[in-house]
């Protein structure tokens, strides 16, 4: 069993990040989901992003510090969109075990940081046509994991959705992706946990059509 901390989106708990927790409890891992946004959920990109704006990124991030500072070292932590770059944060000040970023990735100087924390592999999912993604930025925090001496693996699926595993956005999800996605994280949260099999130093980039 693993601990899996989950950040949402900006647009809140909604279902693609239930559905998320409650995979990874059905592979028998204990997860942690954090309401950064304290119960709120958006149907719209904008509106959301406005709320988030004013309360500052700054504050989204002593809350995500706020709710795991009681775990213990060695969680897995996982993020969606703006979430993944709070996971990032938290990576960056407490000693996980791994991280998983969902349609996001941060550069370091983004969240103050100059390198990333040595041996702690991620993965990076998005779709290939998604309009917030930013290819410079992905390969800006793989670059910076290998450097790291951890393993970096970026997986690119094809389409333009933005949260394509919420099934309740029929714009953007995809069924297959999102099947796909989850036979490559569950595999690497298991290997993360601090009393897994883990492999430092394999650098790989995949590109799958989903």
């Amino acid at each position: 069993m693993t601990q899996v901390v989950i950040f949402p989106s900006v647009l809140g708990v909604r279902a693609g990040v239930s559905d998320a927790a409650d995979v990874l409890r059905g592979a028998g891992h204990d997860v942690l989901v954090v309401d950064l946004l304290q119960g709120r959920t958006f149907d719209d990109y904008g509106e959301a992003n406005r709320h988030w704006e004013q309360h500052g990124h700054e504050e989204f991030m002593r809350r995500a510090l706020e709710a795991v500072k009681d775990m213990a070292d060695g969680f897995v932590v996982a993020g969606f969109s703006n979430g993944a770059g709070i996971a990032e944060y938290v990576a960056l000040n407490r000693a996980v075990s791994g991280v998983v970023l969902f349609a996001g990735a941060l550069p370091l100087y983004l969240l103050g940081a100059d390198a990333w924390p040595h041996g702690v592999d991620a993965q990076i999912h998005s779709m290939t046509r998604d309009p917030f993604r930013d290819d410079d930025w992905i390969e800006a925090v793989a670059r910076s994991v290998r450097e790291a001496g951890a393993r970096a693996e970026v997986f690119d699926y094809e389409g333009s959705g933005h949260l394509f595993s919420d099934p309740t956005l029929t714009s953007e999800f995809d069924a297959d992706a999102t099947r796909l996605m989850w036979e490559r994280v569950l595999p690497f949260v298991v290997a993360a946990s601090p009393t897994g099999p883990r492999v430092i130093d394999v650098r790989t980039r995949s590109s799958e059509r989903a």
